[in-house]
C-alpha cells in the first residue's frame, strides 16, 4: 500500500528533476552555432553612465571542424557600430586598446572572450545605455561558417567560481 509520504516524496524528487533539467536547459541554451562555430553565452557589461561605448564579450567560441575559421565581423541595432578589439600591456606596462580585423579559430579550438584583458566586441556609438539585466541582438559574421544572430545579456560578471558554472553574469 503506497503511502502519502511516498507519494509526497516521488512527487518531490519528480519536481527537483524537472527544475534541474529546466536550468540545465537554459544555461546551455544562451548560445547558437553556425557551421561548425559554437557560441558561448554572449554578454556585455552595463555601460559607464555619460559613455558612449560599452562592450560585449563571447564566454566562448569554439571550432568544432576540421578547418580554420575567422569571426571577421559583428552589428548591433544597439550601437552605431561593433568592432572587435584586443588590450594587451605595452613595454611600458600601459594597457593598449586596438581594433583588429578578425580573431583566429583554429580546428578544434576555444577562444573565450573576458573583461579585464584580450578579446572584446567593442560596441560604439551606444544607442541607449547598457543596463544589468537588458538583452539584445548581435550578428556575429564568420568567414566560412557564414552569420548567426546571438542574444546579449548584460550583467556583472561573477567572481571565478561562479565562472565554473559556465555562467558569467
Amino acid at each position: 500500500m503506497t503511502t502519502i509520504s511516498t507519494l509526497f516524496h516521488a512527487g518531490l524528487r519528480t519536481a527537483v528533476a524537472a527544475a534541474l533539467c529546466a536550468v540545465t536547459l537554459g544555461v546551455a541554451a544562451h548560445g547558437a552555432s553556425v557551421g561548425d562555430i559554437a557560441i558561448g553565452h554572449p554578454y556585455a557589461t552595463p555601460s559607464i553612465a555619460g559613455s558612449p561605448n560599452g562592450a560585449a564579450y563571447l564566454a566562448s567560441i569554439e571550432n568544432k571542424g576540421a578547418a580554420a575559421d575567422r569571426l571577421v565581423r559583428a552589428s548591433t541595432p544597439m550601437a552605431a557600430r561593433v568592432e572587435i578589439h584586443t588590450m594587451n600591456l605595452d613595454a611600458h606596462g600601459v594597457m593598449r586598446m586596438r581594433e583588429i580585423d578578425g580573431v583566429a579559430l583554429a580546428p578544434k579550438v576555444k577562444v573565450q572572450m573576458k573583461p579585464g584583458g584580450g578579446l572584446h566586441l567593442m560596441l560604439i556609438g551606444l544607442k541607449e545605455p547598457l543596463k544589468e539585466d537588458a538583452s539584445f541582438p548581435m550578428t556575429l559574421e564568420f568567414e566560412r561558417a557564414g552569420k548567426v544572430e546571438v542574444k546579449v545579456i548584460v550583467g556583472q560578471p561573477k567572481p571565478a567560481g561562479a565562472a565554473a558554472s559556465g555562467h558569467m553574469h
